[in-house]
């Protein structure tokens, strides 16, 4: 009994608490990530961002440049005709020219894509929930949500237009048949990868459902969802476009896919230029926009966004 009383000799005692320095030895350990936070939130801003940030902008901006540069000068060096290969700056001139029409298609084409995106995200999520509160219903109805993917829209698009006698409204069914699976499969994947050892946790302390969905899976399922939604806003409008082609080609105007076919019957090649560009463009701001609302989403807890120490 006398020695379980004997007490740490001073020396080791001192040295479990304190450093050379007379510092606690977590204090001590925290001193490095305290100069580190530090040193990110006095970073130099050059307009407003950090100057680790330029390096992932002028990196693209540099190969873009070059290749529109060469493209230029091969076209003008091998003197190709602007009506097989038209140079960019012939392309920008046209699509400043031809600004009212190409806008207006523009509008159009990203109108329906974000309402084809908007709607997958509330009808994916929703039977996603619902699939994870039941495996007999998620059984049952997965399996057609999977053949709706690998159906190609271009082969039930002409069906969907003569059913739908709406073309605006063919157009968005065409597009979120494209852009519902990923949310669906991803939402599903990230509501069913919550902790099991916590999904215990909650059943010993009596949660309801609602509580444990709320709380522990669905915060679980936010980077799947994100990352499901970014692929869909890409796959929106890929969906519309395709939609838009088959529309176009049964005479309906709409869209940025009829101003590309109305340039190509009538060997507008410049114009039709303009359109791809516009078209790209817009799946570019799309995939940004929705990378912004992911990277604000998740980076003050998920690893995938914070910033990386070493």
């Amino acid at each position: 009994m006398m020695t379980l009383n004997k007490t740490l000799p001073a020396a080791p005692r001192r040295a479990a608490t304190e450093t050379g320095t007379g510092r606690p030895d977590g204090a001590a350990a925290l001193q490095p990530l305290d100069d580190e936070l530090i040193e990110a939130a006095t970073e130099r801003r050059i307009l407003g961002l950090p100057v680790s940030t330029w390096p992932k902008i002028i990196a693209p901006a540099v190969v873009g440049l070059a290749v529109l540069v060469l493209w230029e000068v091969m076209v003008r060096a091998m003197h190709i005709p602007h009506f097989i290969l038209p140079g960019p700056l012939l392309i920008a001139q046209t699509l400043v020219a031809e600004w009212g029409a190409l806008s207006a298609s523009l509008w159009i084409t990203a109108a329906i894509s974000l309402a084809a995106l908007s709607s997958a995200v509330v009808v994916g999520m929703a039977l996603a929930i619902l699939f994870t509160q039941s495996k007999w219903i998620e059984t049952a109805f997965f399996p057609y949500a999977v053949v709706l993917q690998v159906t190609p829209v271009v082969a039930i698009a002409p069906l969907i237009i003569i059913w739908a006698d709406n073309v605006n409204l063919s157009l968005l069914i065409c597009a979120w048949l494209v852009a519902f699976f990923p949310i669906l499969s991803n939402s599903t994947l990230g509501l069913n990868s919550a902790d099991h050892n916590l999904l215990n946790l909650f059943r010993i302390y009596g949660a309801t459902r609602w509580q444990t969905l709320w709380n522990l899976r669905l915060p679980a399922s936010m980077p799947y969802f994100l990352g499901g939604v970014r692929i869909s806003g890409g796959l929106a409008l890929i969906g519309a476009v395709v939609a838009e082609f088959v529309a176009g080609t049964g005479g309906s105007a709409s869209g940025l896919a009829f101003r590309i076919l109305e340039s190509g019957y009538n060997l507008q090649i410049p114009r039709m230029f303009a359109a791809l560009a516009l078209v790209s463009l817009c799946g570019i701001v799309i995939f940004a926009c929705l990378s912004l609302v992911s990277y604000l989403s998740l980076r003050h807890w998920h690893d995938s966004a914070l910033k990386q120490e070493n």
